[in-house]
This record gives C-alpha cells, structure tokens and sequence, in this order.
C-alpha cells in the first residue's frame, strides 16, 4: 500500500505513521486538517503553489533569498548577515535538539504520490518549515514596517500549510512548528535588532 493510500485509509488513526504518537485529540485534529486539504488537492493551482513552495522552503532557501533582495534594496548588508546567521540557530536548535526529542513519524516519507517532494532526514513534530517561517517573519517584520510585515507573515503562513498539504507533516506538526518559530523568533528579533538594528 503507497504512503498516499495510508495517509487517507479508512482508519486513519491506526493507518497513518505517526498517529497515536501526541495523543487522541491531536490526532482527531491531524485527520480533520487532512480532510479540509483533500478537498484542495488535485486542483492544479492548489498544487503548483503548495508544491512549489514547499520546495523552495527548502533549507530556509526562500528566506535567505529574500534576505538577499531585500538587503540589496535595502542597503543593508549587514541584515543579510544577520539573518542568514539567526536562521542557520533556528534550525540547529529545531532539528537537532527539539525534534531529537519528540521523534514523530512522519505521515509519509517523501508527500503524497501526487505531490512528490525531497525525504527528510529527521522526525516530524515539529515542522521545521513551518518554525523557520515564522521565526523569519518575525526577524524581518522587526526591521520592516507594517505592510512588508503583513507580506512575511503571508508567506510564511502558505509555507507551513504546503508541508501538510504534500502530507510530509501532520497538521499538528505545522502547529507546533509555528509555536516553536514564535518562541525562538522573540530571541531572534532582539538579537538581530542588537546586530543590525532597524
């Protein structure tokens, strides 16, 4: 049986790699998140914008790319720096020390069948995708004013949904991610506005 026919068996809570793992309501939480965006995939936009950015998500690949633009618009190099430095902890301290302690399985191990993307090399809760968007947001929205701001958090939202979208998280795991990229991103405005200020 694929990934894919696990991810949405007709019990999901003994099927589904990873479930049980947080709990009966969390996983109560996880299938509804799973059943509002089947009714999304296979629509081809939905799936060009979802898959794509999950990929390009990739290793904070669109945050630093946005680090560079706008800091060359900016003229403020010393941003870039700054952020690319904060980002590189961010991950570190999500990937090597709070996911090494939960251990999820991951719904699937490379997306759904229809939605392909790159296997990762660590457990599921929580996304790292989803905490390296926010904390980026937050970095970027304490330099930025309140429209470039509202931008950040935009994209950042769309990155963390497309990771439960080509089911390589649980929806919890993007909730968790968001709560962990909150915490670190406080520390990680405070330090970047001490580096690099506004």
């Amino acid at each position: 049986m694929s990934d894919a026919e696990l991810a949405i068996g007709a019990n999901p809570f003994e099927t589904v790699p990873g479930q049980g793992h947080l709990g009966p309501q969390v996983d109560a939480f996880d299938r509804r998140v799973d059943e509002l965006l089947e009714h999304l995939r296979g629509h081809p936009l939905a799936d060009l914008v979802f898959t794509n950015t999950t990929h390009i998500a990739d290793f904070s690949l669109i945050w630093h790319g946005i680090g560079i633009v706008r800091g060359i618009a900016k003229g403020r190099p010393d941003q870039v720096i700054v952020l690319a430095a904060l980002l590189g902890a961010e991950s570190l301290i999500v990937n090597q020390g709070v996911k090494r302690f939960f251990r999820r399985e991951r719904p699937t191990t490379t997306g759904d069948e229809r939605l392909p993307v790159r296997r990762p090399s660590t457990s599921s809760f929580p996304s790292g995708h989803a905490s390296s968007a926010v904390f980026a947001a937050m970095v970027l929205a304490g330099w930025d004013g309140p429209w470039l701001s509202m931008l950040w958090f935009k994209i950042a939202a769309v990155v963390g949904i497309s990771r439960a979208y080509v089911r390589i998280h649980h929806g919890s795991d993007v909730v968790g991610g968001v709560v962990v990229g909150v915490l670190l991103g406080f520390v990680g405005r405070r330090i970047a506005r001490r580096f690099a200020p506004a």
